[in-house]
């Protein structure tokens, strides 16, 4: 007798630490069941009718307490309450524990439709979509329940693939309610994540009633499916039923404006955002920050961030980002630094941000900090993301050794870390290193190439003048129906355009959306190289009559195309329609073509003055272009002054000691020439090597200067010696000027002959069939005399010989250039 009572006195003591847990003092009601079980009798049934377990539940906080409540409901013997039960299942998904979610969901002998539905959700909730289907197909086949209307939205949302949404919208139709609110909206979900916009949009509009998530929903979808104008379309029919957007609309329509570059109804919804007090709503701020900083309106970005009251990793990510894309790493900087002082911890995304801005600033140091702290933290080893933006960064810095051990030390990676190499190499002028990396990339065969794989591979052999592996290319864009991609085709037109094809890439203009200024400029640039300025402005003309609004990469390509022509009133024309048609303020870019025009055309004093003139202080392209027109035009006296002001802005591009080095060469001022090798040579500067290359039998060919050690090179020089011989019957007499070595006429003339450009020419000669076109590949410019010899080749062999140098093509046919010989 006495043992027995003993029991009910040591629950009762285990019952008041469990509520200590809680600190049930601090809740009167609490308080008082706690009392009430200390002075009841020994029946344990009756004490548990006292408690309030759904006050109870409201106040956990975390798993622990859930664990407390749970043994609390089982020792008060309510364990089999469906309801109680329940609720604990939603508490453990709450708080992260799916495993203790379902042992209770198991343990539940009498499960209603709400104790399926709960654990379902808790499913869903944590992303295990294939035990949200085992779960939904277990209670529809072993239970006599019937599904309700709660039933099916974490179902739907489970659903990995088309087949299996078709299969749950069956039953949903079988069992009538295809048209409840909720249901309907899930599904529209569903249809839009696997692209049946179709499908989604034909459900939306039979709805007989729609809420404003019906509405929020197809919205989404066409965001998700990158159709903006429809999303937009959407809005607007919302608004017109009278259906008010709230905070879920609006930053999903945000983006669609970034993406249609329609600033006005963005600022429109910014108004409707003021005007309904959802200004404060966080996610809200963070989505119009995003918005702004898409168009480049910093003002607003940094007063909606000011105007915060609360703000969270995305909003500082979002500002840091604002800054980062719109290439003001400095104030971007300034924002991470002052993120830190408010002790928010860096995230990945915030990293990404960070390299981006470390490689804008070049700063090699904190690039090595950047990689340390990502390894301490082991991202490399989660986030393939953070992966691809540290290579990028090296890249960008020119640490191609540690961009490339990056890359390779990745555990996993996708098609953007090898996209993000090849446009690495290839946007830095390793176009044979972009290759190397691009046919690896095809031995992997899981790995699929995308758009971003075509726009960067395809410039890689653009550089290289490689038309045969650009084709190729071509034809697997056409096969991905991929032709009528904006950047895909403009890759393609520039691609064409700068090997020689300019009919190839004319077509392709017409084949490709052309909304945008981006294609325009691709084929203006293209004939710009090709030195057909006049088609360059006809084209202009064309784009303006298609109301196309030209951009500040336009006027330089017309601008470039005018002066390789040398139409000086017509880019005086262009220079000024830029300023005051379409508001484009001149950057240090456009006045320096405007110094390559005049200085092109002899008119050295006119380009002087244009550079006194200029409202801003001159660059490096500006004082280079003077330069250049000096050794044209042999004015040692003024560019002598061009070099002085050159080197106080630049005093390591080599290629500017080059230019004045042959000023004094063409002058026979050999001091001089030493004089100027030996400051580049002080300072550490190496003059770039000179090659050529030429296709044949597809395969590419480099020379260099002076090359002896090519295979066939007993007969290349064969070969030359014989088209000398020959061009000498017909009048051609050396230029030695050309030679910028002190040395005796006959080794001049030796040096000449061994130029890289008549070495790919000889070749190309030797290797192609009688009477067909030669194109060669050269990555400085086109010396005089070799101009001159190539017009006699085309003559001799009857062949046209096509010449891309590093400022324009030269198109040789029948003892004439295309050029003009004005180049």
């Amino acid at each position: 007798m006495r043992g027995s009572r003993l029991v009910p006195n040591y629950k009762r003591r285990h019952l008041s630490k469990l509520f200590s847990l809680f600190q049930f003092q601090r809740k009167l009601h609490l308080a008082a069941v706690t009392a009430s079980l200390q002075v009841t009798s020994d029946d344990l049934e009756n004490e548990s009718k006292g408690i309030d377990f759904n006050a109870l539940f409201k106040s956990c906080t975390k798993l622990q307490q859930v664990k407390c409540a749970h043994t609390l409901v089982l020792v008060s013997g309510r364990f089999k309450d469906v309801f109680l039960s329940s609720k604990l299942v939603n508490l453990y998904s709450q708080y992260g524990d799916v495993s203790l979610a379902r042992c209770t969901f198991h343990h539940q002998p009498n499960k209603d439709v709400y104790t399926w539905n709960s654990m379902a959700f808790a499913y869903v909730s944590h992303g295990r979509f294939r035990e949200t289907l085992d779960c939904f197909y277990q209670f529809f086949s072993t239970s006599a329940l019937r599904p309700d209307f709660y039933t099916f939205p974490p179902v739907v949302k489970a659903c990995r693939d088309l087949l299996d949404g078709k299969k749950i919208h069956c039953l949903i139709l079988k069992l009538g309610f295809e048209w409840d609110v909720f249901v309907a909206a899930s599904l529209v979900h569903m249809y839009s994540r696997f692209g049946f916009l179709e499908g989604a949009r034909k459900l939306f509009d039979d709805m007989p009633a729609r809420d404003r998530g019906s509405w929020n929903a197809m919205i989404s979808g066409y965001c998700q499916n990158g159709n903006a104008a429809e999303a937009l379309n959407v809005t607007d029919k919302m608004r017109l039923e009278g259906v008010k957007m709230d905070a879920v609309t609006v930053t999903s329509i945000l983006p669609v404006c970034a993406q249609l570059g329609d600033i006005l109804s963005g600022k429109l919804i910014h108004l409707y955002v003021i005007k309904h007090g959802l200004e404060f709503e966080l996610f809200v701020s963070n989505a119009l920050i995003n918005m702004y900083a898409k168009f480049g309106s910093l003002g607003p970005v940094e007063k909606l961030f000011d105007q915060m009251v609360v703000r969270d990793i995305v909003s500082w990510n979002s500002i840091i980002a604002a800054y980062e894309q719109n290439n003001n790493p400095v104030t971007a900087l300034l924002f991470f630094d002052k993120m830190q002082q408010a002790r928010v911890q860096p995230d990945l995304l915030t990293l990404v941000s960070l390299a981006s801005i470390v490689a804008q600033l070049n700063d090699h140091r904190n690039g090595r900090s950047v990689h340390g702290f990502v390894l301490r933290k082991g991202w490399f080893m989660e986030h393939i993301i953070i992966g691809n933006a540290v290579v990028d960064m090296y890249a960008k810095i020119g640490v191609f050794d540690s961009a490339r051990a990056v890359f390779e030390g990745l555990p996993g990676k996708d098609v953007v870390s090898w996209n993000t190499l090849i446009s690495a190499y290839a946007q830095n002028g390793l176009a044979g290193e972009a290759i190397e990396v691009y046919h690896m990339m095809e031995e992997h065969k899981e790995m699929i190439p995308n758009q971003g794989t075509w726009v960067s591979i395809l410039p890689a052999y653009t550089h290289l003048g490689a038309l045969q592996q650009g084709m190729r290319i071509h034809g697997r864009v056409i096969k991905n129906c991929l032709c009528s991609n904006v950047f895909v085709g403009t890759c393609l037109i520039d691609m064409y355009g700068k090997c020689g094809k300019l009919d190839d890439a004319t077509s392709l203009l017409y084949e490709v959306p052309r909304e945008s200024s981006v294609p325009w400029n691709a084929i203006i640039s293209c004939y710009g190289v090709h030195g057909d300025g006049e088609k360059a402005l006809e084209l202009f003309r064309e784009m303006r009559a298609e109301r196309v609004k030209p951009d500040h990469i336009t006027f330089v390509s017309l601008l470039s195309a005018c002066s390789h022509s040398g139409l000086v009133s017509d880019a005086q024309w262009c220079f000024n329609v830029m300023q005051e048609e379409y508001g484009i303020e001149p950057s240090l870019k456009h006045y320096g073509c405007m110094v390559d025009l005049f200085g092109r055309a002899g008119k050295l004093e006119m380009a002087y003055n244009f550079i006194k003139d200029m409202p801003i202080q001159p660059d490096a392209s500006a004082w280079g272009a003077l330069l250049s027109a000096c050794r044209i035009h042999g004015d040692i006296e003024l560019g002598k002054y061009a070099s002085e002001r050159l080197f106080e802005v630049d005093t390591e591009n080599v290629g500017y000691y080059v230019l004045l080095s042959n000023i004094y060469a063409n002058a026979g001022k050999w001091e001089g020439v030493d004089t100027v090798r030996s400051l580049a040579r002080g300072r550490g500067l190496r003059k770039t090597p000179g090659w050529s290359s030429v296709v044949t039998n597809n395969k590419v060919d480099v020379f260099y200067t002076g090359n002896r050690t090519h295979p066939n090179r007993e007969e290349i020089y064969r070969e030359l010696r014989d088209l000398t011989a020959k061009m000498k019957t017909m009048g051609y007499v050396p230029d030695f000027s050309f030679v910028l070595q002190d040395v005796e006429e006959d080794e001049k003339e030796h040096i000449l002959m061994s130029h890289s450009e008549r070495l790919a020419i000889a070749y190309g000669i030797i290797s192609t069939p009688p009477k067909s076109p030669i194109r060669i590949f050269k990555n400085l410019r086109v010396c005089g005399d070799c101009h001159t010899v190539t017009k006699f080749i085309s003559v001799i062999t009857e062949r046209e010989i096509i010449v891309r140098d590093s400022n324009r093509f030269h198109h040789f046919k029948g003892g004439t250039c295309s050029c003009g010989d004005y180049w």
